[in-house]
């Protein structure tokens, strides 16, 4: 499938990025961009924990 440059661009699309399909009723579809919930929620926790925390609790697993 070939989606014009304009579109690309107007829609925040860049070559390479994954979209899946969505049906949108008898004949149409929607792409959407695929998002990677790891990507998403990586360092969404920053600065929770003080330094060193998670290290002490992983020695304790040990």
């Amino acid at each position: 499938m070939t989606i014009p440059a304009v579109a690309m661009r107007r829609a925040g699309l860049r070559p390479g990025d994954e979209l899946r399909i969505v049906e949108a009723g008898r004949g149409r579809v929607v792409l959407a961009r695929r998002t990677d919930a790891i990507r998403r929620h990586a360092g969404a926790l920053t600065g929770v924990y003080s330094k060193g925390y998670l290290e002490k609790l992983r020695n304790e697993w040990r």
